[in-house]
C-alpha cells in the first residue's frame, strides 16, 4: 500500500504542479482559442489529481473506503494517461509518449497493490 499511496501523491502534486507552471509561463494557448475545451480538461485533471491525492492520503491512514477511491482514481488516471499523449505527439514531443507509458506501467503495479 505504501508505493500506492506514493505514487497516488506524487502524481497527484505532479499533475497540479505541471498544470501550475503551464499556467504561469503562459503555455496553455488554448485558454484563448479553445477556452471552453480546455476548461473542462482542466477541470478533469484537477479532479484526477485531487482524487489521487486524497485516495493516496487514506490508503496512508488505512482508511476503510481508501482503496476503493484509489482504484477510482487510478482509472480516471489511465484515462488521461493515454488521451493525453496525443496532444504531445501531434507537437513532436515525444518524451511526453515515453512519460506517460510510464506513468501507466507504475500505475498498473500501484493498482495490483491495492486490488
Amino acid at each position: 500500500m505504501i508505493l500506492a499511496s506514493i505514487f497516488g501523491l506524487l502524481i497527484g502534486l505532479g499533475m497540479i504542479g505541471q498544470w501550475m507552471a503551464s499556467y504561469r509561463s503562459g503555455q496553455i494557448l488554448e485558454l484563448k482559442s479553445e477556452p471552453i475545451r480546455i476548461g473542462f480538461h482542466l477541470a478533469a485533471e484537477m479532479v484526477t489529481a485531487v482524487t489521487l491525492i486524497i485516495s493516496s492520503l487514506g490508503l496512508i491512514f488505512q482508511q476503510t473506503w481508501a482503496n476503493s477511491l484509489f482504484l477510482i482514481a487510478a482509472g480516471m488516471l489511465f484515462y488521461t494517461a493515454i488521451v493525453s499523449p496525443g496532444y504531445f505527439a501531434q507537437k513532436g514531443q515525444w518524451i511526453w509518449l515515453v512519460i506517460f507509458a510510464v506513468v501507466i506501467i507504475l500505475g498498473l503495479v500501484s493498482v495490483s497493490f491495492v486490488f
